[in-house]
């Protein structure tokens, strides 16, 4: 199976290409720093997702208990950037259901390899 067939994969693609696309639109004096930080976070997200589908059960595990990190993290950050109005009330709703979905999926692969 190729690893990018992968419903949480293409999620998360789909989650860092939104989040980019937001760029633009993100006040000059935030987009290189808290707003990168989101960028990265996501991005430190699909690598972990790569790196989990490749490992034995017993990394694949620790591995998945840091994407779920990594995905608390980027709600907080988005929070944040949506309480100093950095990000309008529209993308934040939108962007925070997308990871949402993510969560379930990664939730279910956890539970799957316990």
């Amino acid at each position: 199976m190729d690893n990018f067939d992968i419903p949480i994969f293409k999620k998360s693609y789909e989650l860092y290409k939104i989040i980019y696309s937001y760029r633009p639109t993100i006040p000059k004096q935030d987009r290189y720093t808290l707003w990168l930080r989101c960028e990265n976070i996501s991005l430190d997200i699909l690598e972990n997702i790569l790196l989990a589908i490749q490992t034995s059960k017993q990394e694949k595990n620790i591995t998945l208990n840091q994407i779920s990190l990594k995905l608390n993290f980027l709600r907080f950050f988005l929070r944040l950037s949506k309480d100093i109005k950095i990000l309008d009330i529209k993308k934040y709703i939108f962007t925070e259901q997308i990871i949402d979905e993510i969560g379930r999926m990664l939730g279910g692969w956890i539970k799957s390899i316990s």
